[in-house]
């Protein structure tokens, strides 16, 4: 193990220039790396430029021993920030920002003193204090915004809508998506180039087609993609993420919405 000739700052040096999931496998498999992986200045390395700004913004702040177990916390327990009206991860592989938006802070129409339409509920599962459940309505129409100056630069984003359902669920087999940069792209413009999803999953396709279907999430929640970007510097305004049908207005019931997730691909 000629790494156990090595200064431990020069394996510092080296192992900072790797990835996170290097680091562990590294340090798996030479004693060389064992102490130099568990130093802050590898791990500092891995956090967001701006960590301290977002620890600044925890509803609850904690305290961590270690920059590495700052770092293995982020990606495995998610944090409320700003009051609960967001949650923030990291991306175990690459570091990279995950953001969720609670169901309050999206636009949802009819979603606000109509409680016959929609219902703010508390919800067990839920990381947020609450979520939405759709009573009833006919026009379906859901949306979330995020500035890309606080996403992982230089990063594909795929944003999901995160939800349930209810056992009487009714009316949410389609829809269509979309994800579009609010200053250069317009509603119509993206309406054009949307994608058709199915919330119940149903396997059926539509104007020639393929339409996406859900998957069940680690914590139990399910989720169904939107649609994705590239954040390239960070300057491009806010990233708009849509669901909605507002064509065929029949009945539609029972989904209850977390929020819509911004997470690296």
């Amino acid at each position: 193990d000629y790494f156990l000739l090595l200064p431990e700052g020069c394996v510092c040096d080296i192992l900072s220039f790797t990835s996170p999931k290097d680091v562990v496998i590294s340090s798996a498999i030479s004693r060389g790396f064992n102490s130099a992986a568990e130093s802050d200045f590898i791990w500092v390395k891995f956090l967001p430029d701006d960590y301290e700004a977002i620890i600044s913004r925890y509803v609850s702040p904690r305290i961590y021993p270690s920059k590495k177990e700052l770092y293995f916390s982020l990606c495995d327990f998610p944090v409320l920030m700003d009051g609960g009206k967001l949650s923030f991860s990291l991306d175990k592989k690459t570091g990279k920002k995950c953001f969720m938006i609670s169901a309050r802070e999206l636009a949802i129409s009819w979603g606000v003193d109509t409680p016959w339409y929609w219902e703010w509920i508390s919800h067990p599962d839920s990381r947020f204090s609450e979520v939405a459940h759709l009573k009833g309505v006919s026009w379906l129409d859901i949306r979330g915004t995020i500035g890309t100056q606080i996403l992982s630069k230089r990063t594909k984003y795929v944003v999901y809508l995160v939800f349930k359902l209810a056992k009487d669920h009714d009316g949410l087999e389609i829809a269509n998506a979309f994800v579009r940069f609010v200053n250069r792209v317009s509603d119509k413009e993206a309406e054009e180039r949307a994608s058709v999803v199915s919330l119940v999953g149903k396997r059926v396709r539509r104007r020639k087609r393929n339409v996406k279907r859900p998957r069940k999430r680690v914590d139990g929640w399910m989720e169904i993609e939107l649609g994705n970007f590239i954040n390239d510097t960070g300057d491009d305004g806010d990233v708009e993420a849509r669901l909605m049908e507002i064509t065929r207005l029949h009945g539609k019931g029972g989904l209850i919405v977390q929020g819509i997730e911004f997470r690296p691909e």
